[in-house]
């Protein structure tokens, strides 16, 4: 009688599944909060701001004014606390040395954060998109004297909104990468900040299109050349960083 020898089958780690628990790691955390607030303070500005005025402003400048506040200052801003507080999730418990015991591709655990940054500032965008839209409409319904003129067009603005977001792909990766890199919040915000700034009090400066908490802002230049640029920069830049960012991280031993 011959007994079968036991058989066991070694699945490779898959990204999905990296994926997936970073994702379940959101659910309730204050990451998603304040992907939540951030579009909503600006919808509640925009609201309040046409309350102020006594005859009605067009669709399009309505909507140009928020995607204006986003790419200035609050995008960048909510940039630099998304990452810190995905980075501290691991750095808070020390899970790092745990999860880098596990049976994967190293680059999956900082990849899966990366991904999960992403898709909450496009989220951002969208709710940024649908929240003042609704601004616009009830201050109408508030005040009719300031109800929008003509015709919204919300492809353009949200054309807009995307260029914007590839744009920012490479501030995603330097903020992810300082706050993965360093235990204490205190890089990534200094850094966050300090790029707000600049970018905010140099809006003219020739440099800003290659500055990454500025290239957003590029989107809204009345020259197409230098808006193509900015794109190109931020969303190129913002891959070739994020492939260093996973080399490099994944290399190490120690945090």
């Amino acid at each position: 009688m011959s007994v079968a020898s036991p058989t066991f089958s070694v699945r490779p780690a898959r990204f999905a599944t990296a994926l997936a628990v970073e994702a379940y790691k959101l659910r309730r955390s204050l990451a998603l909060l304040l992907a939540a607030v951030a579009p909503l303070l600006i919808a509640v500005f925009v609201f309040f701001n046409l309350l102020r005025g006594e005859k009605p402003a067009p669709w399009t400048m309505s909507l140009q004014f928020s995607a204006a506040i986003w790419a200035f200052f609050m995008l960048p801003m909510s940039v630099t606390a998304l990452t810190a507080l995905v980075a501290q999730t691991e750095h808070g418990p020390r899970a790092w040395d745990h999860l880098r015991a596990l049976p994967l591709p190293r680059w999956h655990l900082y990849a899966a954060k990366a991904v999960c940054v992403l898709a909450l500032v496009a989220a951002m965008s969208l709710l940024l998109a649908l929240l003042t839209s609704l601004a616009v409409v009830a201050a109408g319904i508030a005040k009719p004297a300031v109800a929008a003129a003509g015709a919204p067009d919300f492809a353009a603005h949200l054309l807009l909104l995307g260029r914007i977001f590839l744009a920012a792909w490479l501030l995603v990766a330097v903020q992810l990468w300082i706050a993965l890199r360093w235990a204490s919040f205190v890089p990534a915000l200094a850094t966050g900040i300090a790029g707000t700034f600049f970018a905010v009090v140099a809006t003219s400066a020739k440099i800003g299109v290659a500055m990454p908490w500025q290239i957003p802002v590029n989107q809204l230049a009345s020259d197409p050349a230098r808006a193509d640029l900015a794109l190109a920069l931020g969303f190129g830049g913002g891959i070739a960083a994020f492939a260093l960012m996973l080399w490099r991280m994944g290399r190490r031993e120690v945090l």
